[in-house]
């Protein structure tokens, strides 16, 4: 994608050039802050020439606040929109955060792409299954979201990917109105 730009250059330079401006695809990551930092870390540091800044956004510090629908009405309107797709790492931890399924939640709202990432430190169940937050989990399944390993992340297979879940169909999204209402 390219964003054209004209402008005039005085002093005998050119007039109505156009300058090309490279437009990077946007992507929201989810992720548990404190037990995932370092990958996020280096999710970011691998995919930040392709992708619109990719930032930490730890909602306990930067929403600031104790007001659940607010929190909630920011995600979706402050950080999810204007994104292509969301990626969330999945961790140990991360299928007891409110905030991941929140994200998640604004992710389907809106129509966006969903892509789980299998961190090495996925925990898994009883049955061998991979422990992953349960909005994730069900669009996993019902084939909205894809699911896909941490060591298979390259600048090409995402671009791949990211474009492969924008073009799923909407109606395999199952998004419950029931939220998370606290961790663990």
């Amino acid at each position: 994608m390219t964003f054209m730009v004209g402008f005039t250059a005085t002093g005998g330079g050119i007039l109505g050039a156009t300058l090309r401006i490279p437009v990077r695809p946007r992507v929201f990551v989810s992720y548990h802050h404190s037990g995932d930092q370092g990958y996020y870390r280096e999710f970011s540091r691998i995919f930040h020439d392709q992708y619109e800044v990719i930032e930490d956004r730890s909602l306990d510090r930067a929403k600031n606040s104790d007001d659940s629908d607010y929190v909630r009405w920011a995600i979706a309107n402050q950080d999810i929109k204007g994104t292509s797709c969301t990626i969330v790492l999945c961790g140990a931890e991360t299928y007891q955060r409110k905030y991941v399924d929140w994200e998640i939640k604004a992710t389907l709202d809106d129509r966006h792409g969903l892509i789980g990432v299998r961190l090495p430190t996925a925990q898994s169940n009883t049955q061998g299954h991979i422990i992953v937050p349960d909005r994730l989990a069900s669009n996993i399944h019902s084939g909205f979201a894809l699911w896909v390993n941490w060591i298979d992340l390259t600048v090409q297979n995402l671009k791949e990917w990211i474009a492969i879940a924008r073009d799923k169909p909407a109606n395999h999204i199952v998004n419950p109105a029931t939220i998370k209402q606290r961790n663990g």
